[in-house]
């Protein structure tokens, strides 16, 4: 993976040189990143140079709050959390919890997510923060394409130490004022562990197949894998 210089953009990469079976992932063909809503002049110029589509997995009241400053780039908005983001903080899932949520209640956006990214030489994912959304449909999408397992977990544990520490901070302080006896909440905003995600594309494997499985049980047709495997992969 390459961390990338967004202006005004935070947890932004791009995943190409990851070895896949057959070959690598291809440069400049997946970027990833958090929020685009304070990308600076410079930050907007480089997303346009790079990027021919966007896919934002915030829900309406997200985007409404905070809407991207990438006005240029076509964007396809398509929101991943079924409920409102503030319920996993309710509910007090874990990270383990809330992604096997996604993958059972939003298999069908997931996988209209990665259609994008099949149809599109040069994608940009993100979400709010880059970590949950983002870091699950960049999984499978890269799972799906045979990217070797350990290179897939570490693009998303590397997240961590790519969120800025004065927006931890404040997060953090937030949390636990709001949900002051959930034993979840900080390690939900603000971490990336390997073993959550070696763990989830161990459970997709084995309650599927494999990601690739995952995907046609929620309607991905074989072509359009193969059509993935073309954006993204090159000897």
């Amino acid at each position: 993976m390459t961390v990338l210089d967004l202006p005004g953009v935070f947890n932004a990469r791009d995943v190409g040189g990851m070895p896949v079976a057959g070959g690598r992932i291809r440069e400049g063909a997946l970027l990833r990143s958090g929020s685009l809503v304070a990308a600076t002049a410079a930050g907007v110029s480089e997303i346009e140079r790079r990027v021919a589509h966007i896919v934002d997995l915030r829900d309406g009241q997200e985007v409404a709050e905070a809407p991207s400053a990438v006005a240029s780039v076509p964007t396809t908005n398509l929101p991943l959390f079924l409920g409102s983001v503030a319920s996993f903080f309710d509910d007090d899932l874990s990270l383990d919890e809330m992604y096997r949520s996604l993958l059972e209640k939003s298999g069908e956006r997931l996988a209209d997510a990665i259609r994008v990214i099949a149809r599109e030489e040069r994608t940009l994912v993100h979400c709010t923060v880059g970590k949950d959304r983002t870091g699950l449909t960049v999984a499978l999408t890269l799972s799906a394409v045979g990217a070797e397992r350990e290179a897939v977990v570490d693009d998303y544990a590397l997240t961590a130490s790519q969120l800025p520490a004065e927006r931890n901070r404040r997060i953090t302080a937030f949390l636990r004022a709001q949900h002051p006896h959930a034993e979840n909440a900080v390690a939900l905003a603000t971490l990336s562990p390997a073993g959550v995600m070696r763990g989830l594309l161990d459970e997709v494997d084995s309650r599927w197949g494999s990601a690739a499985d995952y995907l046609r049980a929620q309607g991905m047709a074989d072509a359009e894998l193969l059509s993935l495997r073309s954006a993204l992969v090159e000897r």
